[in-house]
């Protein structure tokens, strides 16, 4: 069961690492937009490149910090029963929910996208603007990546829902533990 725990916490400290370095593409994605504003109202200069930037910077933090999102439970999720539960049964429900839909999910996106990955990397695939970016291909990268990142906080949420329900709740990364004070996730995993 330690084993299981080091799993967890060595998957939830990679989501945690990768979420906190691509959040703050948000502050480059401001600067960009902001950039593109001033240039095209004040100085009436357009940069097809620029407008490309911002959205691709958008794409990439959003599918890049999924599972880091799913890892401090930003998740939307309707928890009407869920937050009132014990722990046992928010175990219960998280390790149906991670085995019959999260991981069914991943796994057809990352399916069902890798072919498209696959070939935008076999032409260079550039943006389809005259004069936007180069390198869509590695923005497309990032849809396998958001598939494997939100795969891997899933088998995390499945580690602590066995190792609650198997009696074991004291091995569970004090980064996915479950929350007892009943009042909503207050968002502080590892000092943020």
């Amino acid at each position: 069961m330690r084993f299981l725990a080091w799993v967890a916490s060595l998957i939830c400290a990679v989501n945690l690492l990768i979420g906190r370095s691509f959040s703050w593409l948000a502050l480059a994605i401001v600067v960009v937009c902001f950039t593109v504003v001033v240039q095209r109202y004040l100085f009436s200069v357009s940069h097809l490149w620029m407008q490309d930037l911002y959205v691709w910077l958008n794409g990439a933090m959003f599918m890049a910090v999924a599972g880091f999102a799913l890892l401090r439970d930003d998740h939307v999720r309707v928890d009407i029963f869920y937050r009132p539960a014990g722990i046992r049964t928010r175990a219960i429900a998280d390790l149906i929910g991670v085995v019959l839909f999260l991981l069914p999910f991943t796994w057809v996106v990352y399916t069902y996208s890798l072919p498209f990955v696959i070939r935008s990397w076999g032409y260079r695939e550039a943006s389809a603007n005259v004069g936007g970016m180069p390198g869509l291909y590695i923005l497309k990268s990032f849809i396998l990546a958001f598939a494997a990142l939100i795969a891997l906080q899933g088998i995390a949420m499945a580690i602590r829902s066995v190792l609650v329900l198997s009696g074991n709740s004291e091995l569970v990364p004090e980064s996915i533990r479950y929350r007892t004070d009943q009042t909503p996730a207050d968002h502080t995993v590892g000092g943020l």
